[in-house]
This record gives C-alpha cells, sequence and structure tokens, in this order.
C-alpha cells in the first residue's frame, strides 16, 4: 500500500509525498473538474485550488484509506465555489477546445456531458461520483453528507432525467455540432 504511506508522509508534512499523491489523482481531479465547468483552464484551476486546499488541511484527513474521498469532496467544494465565483452555470464557450479532449469522441458523448451539465445539482453530483468515480453508494453519501438512501434515490432520478433528456430529443444534433447551445 504505497499510497497509504505516501498519506502518513504527507500528513507529516512531506511536501513531496503530497505532490507524488496529487500526481496519482491529477486525471481523475482534473475530470471531474471538467465535468463541473466544461472547460480547460477553469478545470486546472479548480485542481489547483483542490491542491492547495488540501495541502493545507491535510493534517485533518482521519482515516487514511479515505483520502481519495476527502480529496474529491474539497474538489466538489472548490468546482462549487469557482461556479459561484463566476456567477454563471457551467458553459461550453468553446466547443471546439470541448471536442478535441481525449475525453470526447462523438456527438452522444457530447449528449450526455450536456445532458449532466443540466441535471439538478445533487442528482449530477451523485451520477458524476458513481459513473466517472466508480464510489460505492456509501463512499458517495459520505462525500455529499447525506443517508445511503438518498444517494440511491439521487442516482435513479438523475438516470431517469438523462433517459429523458437524451430520448427526448432535447439536444439538436446541428446544434452539438456547431457549439449553439
Amino acid at each position: 500500500m504505497k499510497h497509504i504511506k505516501l498519506i502518513k508522509k504527507a500528513k507529516s508534512g512531506d511536501a513531496d509525498a503530497f505532490e507524488e499523491l496529487l500526481m496519482l489523482y491529477s486525471d481523475q481531479l482534473y475530470r471531474t473538474a471538467f465535468l463541473y465547468v466544461g472547460n480547460r483552464e477553469d478545470a486546472l484551476d479548480i485542481v489547483q485550488e483542490t491542491s492547495y486546499k488540501a495541502f493545507i488541511a491535510i493534517k485533518t484527513l482521519k482515516k487514511n484509506k479515505y483520502f481519495s474521498t476527502w480529496l474529491t469532496k474539497i474538489l466538489i467544494n472548490s468546482a462549487y465555489d469557482f461556479l459561484k465565483k463566476k456567477k454563471r452555470d457551467m458553459p461550453y464557450e468553446n466547443m471546439e477546445q470541448f471536442i478535441s479532449t481525449k475525453e470526447i469522441y462523438n456527438v452522444e458523448q457530447i449528449d450526455l456531458f450536456r445532458a449532466i451539465e443540466n441535471l439538478k445539482e445533487t442528482h449530477r453530483d451523485a451520477i458524476i461520483l458513481f459513473y466517472f468515480h466508480d464510489l460505492q453508494i456509501k463512499e458517495i453519501a459520505n462525500i455529499m453528507n447525506i443517508p445511503e438512501n438518498t444517494v440511491k434515490t439521487y442516482l435513479h432520478r438523475g438516470k431517469e432525467q438523462l433517459k429523458t433528456n437524451l430520448k427526448g430529443g432535447e439536444y439538436d444534433e446541428r446544434e452539438v455540432l456547431t457549439g449553439n447551445f
């Protein structure tokens, strides 16, 4: 368990160990931030803010095995703080950049990300944590500070809303291809 050793070192003040931990989780952090803001620059800003907050607070981590959950919670809070500061929803102002990322390959995936963007905040969080982070219901409940049954409800309602949005053709294909949402 190399991660646990690194976490212990980081908690004792070892900045190099903390940096190594961040490198291990960097892709996951970036992808999650991107899901919340929809563009590279803002996602990187959120990851940077998350890294800073986590470095300052690493000594408050109670159980080392929950480092990933703890870090994800900081990232989500940082994403919401960022969005509140910008006072905007998650726009896709630069669709060419969004499409050119290796994470998106086709129109259906763009539709999915757009549909996720339009979910109720609580449903969006549950969907992202469950399907994009492969977290268990218990871990999601811990991150969101809600009961496990509430997570299940959010997942169910979020999936139903996604099905409705995607089946109903809420997003015109021409709009998706041109970036005119």
